[in-house]
């Protein structure tokens, strides 16, 4: 079951955080995402500073397969690699003003694990919507939330305030 959730869905402590600042607070899981997991789930989480360049995704990805490993959650490193790798991307094309009004500008990934579910979480301070969009065949790219929606339980997005925005993919 593949789910795409409109930010308007999602809980609304999350709005309460810049993008510049957001990190999970204890226990958050997305609220669309909460009927996947047992109620009763431990939740560990695992944070990540990506500053504002290329090589930053491959981090991203080094961190994410670390993270998995000591969770003893290996055999989902491969999808996971491809969903970072994929929303790292969009936050670092799509996400930052480099040389704009924000002085901070870096991209926050959040690995947050319930039982045998992990959100991955990606925070920037853009103000662009993620948008699913057919890709010319003849186009590089285009297909990246694609790829998200294929591998992920769900994923979606939420504003954050003042600015910014956090999207996610829930994996298992």
């Amino acid at each position: 079951m593949h789910e795409t959730v409109p930010h308007h869905d999602l809980v609304h402590s999350v709005l309460e955080w810049s993008a510049l600042d957001w990190w999970p607070p204890v226990g958050w899981w997305p609220e669309p995402a909460r009927d996947l997991p047992p109620a009763v789930s431990p939740t560990q989480a695992a944070t990540f500073v990506l500053p504002p360049k290329a090589d930053s995704v491959h981090s991203a990805r080094s961190f994410a397969t670390g993270t998995l490993t000591g969770w003893e959650l290996g055999e989902m490193c491969d999808g996971m690699e491809l969903v970072v790798s994929e929303l790292a991307t969009n936050a670092l094309r799509h996400g930052l003003e480099i040389g704009g009004r924000h002085r901070r500008e870096v991209i926050r990934l959040a690995l947050i694990r319930r039982g045998g579910f992990v959100t991955c979480a990606l925070t920037d301070p853009g103000s662009a919507t993620p948008v699913m969009r057919e890709a010319n065949p003849f186009e590089p790219g285009g297909l990246g939330l694609h790829i998200v929606e294929s591998i992920s339980v769900r994923w979606g997005w939420s504003p954050l305030a003042p600015h910014g925005k956090a999207v996610w993919a829930v994996l298992n």
